[in-house]
């Protein structure tokens, strides 16, 4: 069984951008219940994903990931993906032993950019680097299923 262990965190600053090339990634999603999602995503314009992950216990969950045709995913992204969809760059970006991926998103999500950290177990060691902000792990708005469902754009004026 696959698991992903990962942190999230708000980026800050510019820094970033000149540390790594990005792809762009569309994704949608067929099920955003929050005890399984079911993802489907095209990374460039020649790899599709199926993702379905379980319910999060603490920073962990359930994670299978299967690679499928990147005609069906884009099929399935026009058709039977919930909308909008999540349209974004992803900088995968090395850092003192770990590879911080910082996702940019575009749409209603613009002004959105984040970074993602995915480790070995839940209590790994690893150093921030400088242009990592306020930890957003455990805030479900920065989810990609909920951002489907609740744009950055619909809250983000809120934040303090």
């Amino acid at each position: 069984m696959g698991i992903e262990i990962e942190k999230k965190y708000l980026v800050v600053g510019e820094t970033w951008r000149c540390l790594a090339t990005p792809i762009r990634y569309r994704q949608g999603y067929l099920s955003v219940n929050p005890e399984h999602t079911v993802r489907v995503r095209l990374s460039g314009e020649s790899h599709g994903t199926l993702t379905i992950k379980g319910l999060t216990v603490g920073i962990t969950r359930p994670e299978f990931e299967y690679q499928i045709p990147a005609q069906d995913a884009e099929f399935m992204l026009n058709t039977l993906c919930q909308t909008p969809l999540i349209d974004k760059l992803r900088y995968r970006i090395p850092h003192e032993n770990v590879v911080w991926e910082v996702d940019e998103f575009f749409g209603p999500n613009a002004g959105l950019v984040v970074a993602e950290i995915e480790l070995r177990s839940e209590n790994q060691v690893f150093t921030l680097p400088n242009w990592i902000g306020r930890e957003v792990t455990d805030d479900p708005r920065y989810f990609n299923a909920n951002l489907v469902c609740n744009p950055f754009s619909t809250w983000s004026k809120t934040l303090p």
